[in-house]
This record gives C-alpha cells, structure tokens and sequence, in this order.
C-alpha cells in the first residue's frame, strides 16, 4: 500500500544513523537553535544517539528553543468525553467493541452542559471534545453537541474554544464541522507502521489505515485551519514512530502550505480489560519519554506539543521544561465523569490516569516552577490560524500576543476561581512575566488590561 509512510526509508534512515559520530549530532542540535527544523535524516541521528554528553545538551537545546519560542507559558485544557459507545475493536482502548463490561454512556444534550458547567466553576476555558466511533453519534450529535457547549454559560465561566478529537471524517462532514467553529481537529494515527496497525486494529472503521492516515488531507480539503496528529507510544519502536510523525508533518505542510498544530504524546496506560495495555509491545522508558519530547520540539519547533494526565505529575513537572506546549488537568476519560467525581461512582474511562491533581493544583504548581498558566483562545476568534499563524510564529511576532493573552486569562482565572495561596504565586509569576513582553507599547497595554480586569471586565485580549 503505497503512503506518504515510507517504511523502508524511515528504517533506513534510522539504520544509517547508527554509524553517526558525537560530533555530527551535536551538529544537529546546533543546527535546530537556529528555529529552523530537522529533516528526517538529521531527526534520525539524534534518535540513534546514545551518548550522555549529547542528550544533555539536547535537553539543553530543548529548553532553550522552547522558551525562545513559547516562552515559560503552558495553556491548559480539560478534555470531555460524550460517548463512549465505540463500533471499533482496538487492542489497546478502553472504550473497544470487545470490552463487555463497560459501562457505555452517551451523554444527552443536557448531560453535555451539566458537565460543561462543572468545568467552568473549576475555571477551565478550552475544551477538547472526544468521542468514540459511535454510528449513534456521528456529526449530527457533534453538531449540536458542540452549540450545547458554547451556549453554556456558568457566572463569568464559558468556553470560549473548543477542540475535537473524533473519528475520521469525509470531506463533506469535515466541512460541517468547519462551520461549527472549532479550534483544532485532532486524530492520533495510533502507529504508522502498517503491520502493528493491523495487528492493533482488529475490525470496525478504523481498521482501515489508509482512510485513517489521509484523514487530515481531508480535514484540510475540508478548510479546517488547524489539525493535530500523533501516536501512542508503546505499540512500535518509538523511533519509527517520531520519524513517522515528522514525514507526516512534512507532507501536510508539502500539500496544504503548513503543518500540524499540535503534536500529542501519549503513552500507553492501562486500560480495563485491555491486556495490551499491561505489557505494551515496545515500552518507552522515562528516559527515551523525554528525548522524544525534547527532539519533537527541535525537529518542529512552532508545533505545539501536548501531553495528557496519563503522564504522572512528577513527570509532567520534569517534561514541559523540553518542549511541552499544551497540558490537560482535572481531567476525566468517562462520560459524565466530571460529575461523578463530585460523589457517584468511578467508572472505567478510556485509560488510566497518572495525574489526577485537579486544576486549582496544577495551577499552584505550575506557578510555583515559574509557568504562566494560559486559557488564551484569541488566535482562534481573530483568525491567527493555520499557515497565518505560522507567518506569525516564525519571525517571532507571535510573542507579542501569546504571552500578553496568557497573563490577561491568568489573572481573569486568579480573579474568578483563585484561592488566597494561587493569588499570591499568580501575581508575583505576572510581575515576573511583564517584564519578558518584547514590545514596550504592548507592555503597557498589557498592565492597563489587567487593572481593568480588576475592574470588573472580562475577556481581554490582543
């Protein structure tokens, strides 16, 4: 089956990057300072490289290239699950046909904005929108969905954004979700290498890999801005697996003018009655998690990256210095979960959850590492999208607008949901990040947009 996936190239490209010197890789990281991206083939070398001198100084770089670009600013965003009913037979999944005793709930309309209440009294903003491979939700349900959770409206809390992780779609429905005002479209390709992808998809439409693959030509035929793509890392050799989502990246930008978004990576995590999930094919180590993030974000430098509560907080601490971009907190992988944490029982979700501080405590600790938490959506209301939003991006103007949007939704937050010890760690973390503002003028406006914020206003932003 002939893809865009060259199997045999991406594993010869990692074959001949066994015989490379220290001094070539540190070429490489030297090269991706410069905010220009790797190709495949120098991706590679830094993938083979075993040498400690080299990985601290990939790390090193990491950081450097990550805060040149996205500054210490992380945006947080909650997923929402609305079904969990799936016609799909995936080894690694909670939510496949084969599992006979999940419990399965698609939510009502109503149900949908219970839930979307409970999230905006915690504070959260973004939502990220999931949903299994239902026929009985397909983008009709999605459609209205997607109204219910905009419409909804909690005190001073909305949502002002909203993703969407959801099956592959045909144009035609690509083009309806379009006029639905979402952000990004998200899909995980799960693995690019054709043999595990069989192996791992047993039947049911996503058993196809090519209609999978090609979703986000679609997504993008469709004139949906923005797509976000990934793996689960743990199902193949990792290092196929990067060089698989940079060839994706590539052939996106090759076609349509501009590259994914954002960049996921997850790890596998247990699932109920999934055994996979128990001892994955190819599990990654806590060391190779971080090279991976660190050479994703080198190797695409104006990516964000996301990385979920299957990571631990410990990890998640250690990892968004490296290249992380985007986390979720408070989250839950069940329908209805938000309001059966408040006290009914705990169902299986999609997988198991590491992380499960809620949001006023990711806030608190990100804080505490000198993060500014963001809840910004305004690329996405004025229209800083998909290739305008890299014009942006890359010569840098973009940082007169990230970061000045991420304290203005921070204190917003801080004003409306925060407690006494996230107030006082809030305000010295925007006194610390005003003074990074490159542009004088913006600064100013900036302090003027957060004492009116004091006022009493609300949504502020450039």
């Amino acid at each position: 089956m002939s893809t865009f996936i060259d199997e045999t190239k991406i594993l010869d490209l990692l074959e001949k990057a066994k015989q490379s010197t220290r001094r070539e890789a540190q070429s490489v990281i030297r090269k991706a300072l410069k905010l220009k991206g790797l190709t495949p083939a120098e991706t590679a070398l830094l993938l083979q490289c075993q040498d400690w001198t080299v990985t601290n100084q990939l790390f090193r770089a990491a950081r450097k290239v990550k805060e040149e670009i996205y500054g210490r600013r992380l945006v947080i965003f909650a997923p929402l699950y609305i079904t969990n009913y799936c016609v799909n037979n995936c080894r690694y999944c909670g939510f496949s046909c084969a599992n006979k005793t999940l419990e399965r709930k698609r939510l009502t309309q109503p149900e949908i904005a219970a839930e979307v209440r409970i999230l905006e009294q915690q504070g959260h903003k973004r939502i990220l929108l999931e949903a299994g491979e239902d026929p009985q939700a397909g983008i009709a349900y999605l459609e209205q969905a997607i109204k219910t959770i905009y419409a909804t409206k909690y005190k001073n809390g909305e949502i002002r954004r909203l993703n969407v992780n959801a099956p592959a779609m045909s144009v035609k429905d690509f083009k309806r979700l379009k006029k639905c005002q979402i952000g990004t479209y998200q899909l995980f390709q799960e693995t690019y290498h054709q043999e595990t992808y069989h192996k791992m998809h047993l039947s049911g439409p996503k058993a196809n890999y090519r209609y999978h693959l090609y979703a986000m030509h679609r997504a993008q035929e469709a004139k949906i801005d923005d797509v976000g793509i990934g793996v689960l890392f743990g199902l193949y050799d990792y290092k196929f697996e990067v060089l698989a989502l940079l060839c994706h990246a590539l052939e996106l930008e090759k076609k349509f003018g501009v590259g994914p978004h954002t960049i996921s990576v997850p790890r596998i995590e247990p699932a109920a009655n999934m055994e996979l999930t128990l001892q994955p094919p190819y599990p990654v180590s806590d060391q190779d998690f971080k090279k991976i993030v660190a050479i994703l974000r080198l190797a695409v430098p104006y990516t964000g990256l996301i990385l979920s509560t299957r990571e631990s907080a410990k990890m998640r601490n250690e990892v968004i210095g490296l290249g992380i971009s985007q986390i979720s907190a408070g989250s839950s992988t069940v329908p209805g979960g938000y309001k059966k944490s408040l006290g009914r029982k705990k169902a299986a979700g999609q997988f198991s959850i590491s992380d499960n501080r809620t949001l006023a405590e990711v806030i608190k600790d990100i804080s505490k590492l000198g993060y500014s938490p963001s809840f910004c959506t305004a690329c996405y209301r004025l229209g800083r999208v998909g290739a305008d939003f890299m014009d942006m991006a890359k010569p840098g103007l973009i940082k007169n607008f990230c970061l000045p949007n991420s304290l203005l939704t921070f204190k917003e937050y801080l004003l409306d949901y925060g407690d006494v010890k996230a107030k006082k760690l809030g305000e010295k973390v925007i006194k610390v990040h005003l003074k990074d503002i490159p542009s004088s003028k913006i600064r100013e406006q900036t302090i003027k947009k957060l004492k009116r914020l004091e006022q009493g206003l609300r949504d502020l932003y450039f």
